[in-house]
This record gives structure tokens, sequence and C-alpha cells, in this order.
């Protein structure tokens, strides 16, 4: 007779179950409420005029803050974020280089060959040259 066929059997899935999982996102959601819902009232509140001035890394402000901003700040972000998600990728495969053996070292050396060319494309392009 097959033991893991019976095992499979009388294992059953209930609510009990699922019971620690429901007390600690109730437990965590009321730590967080607790915590925000009291923090007004333990610590102190004395608004003055330098502390409601507008504040930025230790540079006064100048000007209006609805200028306009040159998009090469908004296009370097978003290559960093862009750059920033394929490099994570790297991780699972360093973790598990051995496992995959040649065809995995292959599957990264083209996700490499596919990261410099999006890097090569974009140095064409000029979109990391700050001067115009």
């Amino acid at each position: 007779m097959n033991l893991f066929l019976l095992q499979t059997a009388v294992a059953t899935n209930t609510a009990v179950d699922y019971l620690p999982i429901a007390l600690q996102i109730i437990c965590a959601a009321g730590f967080v409420g607790l915590t925000l819902g009291i923090s007004p009232f333990l610590g102190p509140n004395r608004k003055t005029a330098e502390k409601l001035q507008t504040y930025e890394s230790g540079i006064e402000a100048v000007g209006n803050a609805r200028q306009p901003m040159a998009i090469k700040y908004f296009l370097v972000a978003i290559l960093f974020v862009l750059f920033d998600v394929e490099v994570i990728f790297f991780y699972p495969y360093a973790v598990n280089f051995r496992e995959l053996g040649w065809n995995g070292f292959g599957a990264v050396l083209m996700f490499v060959g596919f990261f410099f060319c999006g890097f090569y494309y974009i140095l064409k392009k000029g979109a990391l040259q700050w001067e115009d």
C-alpha cells in the first residue's frame, strides 16, 4: 500500500490553518494604526516660521517651484531605474549558477549582450551627454 497517497488524502485545508496569518495581519495593522494615531498626541507640535519655511537639501529656496526643469534629469532618472532593475536579475543567476550549468551561462551571456546593446544605443543617442 502506498503511504504517500494515504497521507495526502488525510490532510485537509481548513480556515483554522490560516488563523496565524490572520492574527499577524491584524497585529501589524493594529500596530501601524496605533502608531499613526497616537504620535500627534505624544510629540511636540510647535509651528514656527522657521519650521514652516521650505527646505531642500540644505539649500535655501529661490524662485518659483513651478519653473520648468530640463528633461535631461528625468531621462537620466528613468535610465537609472531601467538599468538598475536589469542588474537585479543577476542576483538569481549568482545564487543558482551551479545548478543552471552551461545553459544558464549562455542565457546570462545573452542577457548581458542585450544589456550592452541597450547601453550602446543610449550612448550613441547622446542620452547621457549633459552639454548641448
